[in-house]
């Protein structure tokens, strides 16, 4: 098994356990409307989902383009639409929960790196019951944003594991060239927030195109 093969296994959140992707997106184009801003495309609000805010704003509007109390708006407007006006939980993909259980019941130390503040993780882990299986989490606002390695340095000082038995899984080509910075392993799954052709480039075990194909990779070889 694939899993066997590893000591710790670290999930990106959106877009990779959590169908969030289309809420992102909205809540991105709308803000950007409100703060006066050019609303960006589908594809290129959610080709940034895994930064954290500040990064992803930096990404989305060049520096010379956008005013301290503009950013300031943009941030303000982001989360008034993805918390306060959507205040209805979002799904977990099918299967994850079933996923994260079944490798709990194989006794491997999970975990989550993501772009999201750690006031946002703690929300989705409350909303969907999940928060049971992981043995530590860290947040964007606790570390470099991705693709920068702290996140998986943190976790693997944490769990004392060495890069070689870390696996990272996530939807996006931030995820894969963390894992790859950090001297990890990756999977990359293609059902989240960028094309498969986006994480082509990288190195990974796999790519998968859902949760069952995931499930099935984790524990046979793929």
């Amino acid at each position: 098994m694939v899993v066997g093969k590893f000591d710790l296994i670290v999930f990106d959140w959106d877009g990779t356990l959590m169908d969030s992707t289309a809420r992102i997106v909205s809540s991105l184009q709308k803000a950007s409307a409100l703060s006066g801003l050019p609303v960006p495309s589908d594809e290129a609000a959610a080709g940034i989902i895994g930064l954290s805010l500040d990064q992803a704003f930096t990404e989305l509007f060049r520096p010379a383009s956008i005013t301290a109390q503009q950013r300031g708006e943009l941030m303000d407007h982001y989360r008034q639409q993805f918390v306060v006006d959507n205040p209805q939980p979002m799904p977990m993909f099918a299967g994850s929960s079933a996923l994260l259980a079944l490798l709990q019941r194989n006794q491997k130390q999970l975990a989550v790196a993501t772009g999201k503040s750690r006031k946002g993780l703690d929300r989705v882990l409350e909303d969907t019951g999940v928060g049971q299986y992981f043995h530590a989490t860290i947040c964007a606002d606790e570390a470099e944003s991705k693709p920068h390695p702290d996140m998986l340095h943190r976790l693997m000082a944490i769990f004392n594991v060495k890069p070689e038995k870390t696996l990272m899984i996530g939807d996006t080509d931030y995820d894969l060239q963390m894992a790859e910075n950090a001297g990890a392993k990756s999977i990359g799954v293609t059902y989240g927030a960028q094309p498969k052709e986006r994480l082509l480039p990288f190195s990974s075990l796999a790519l998968v195109d859902s949760v069952a194909e995931l499930r099935d990779c984790l524990l046979q070889p793929c």
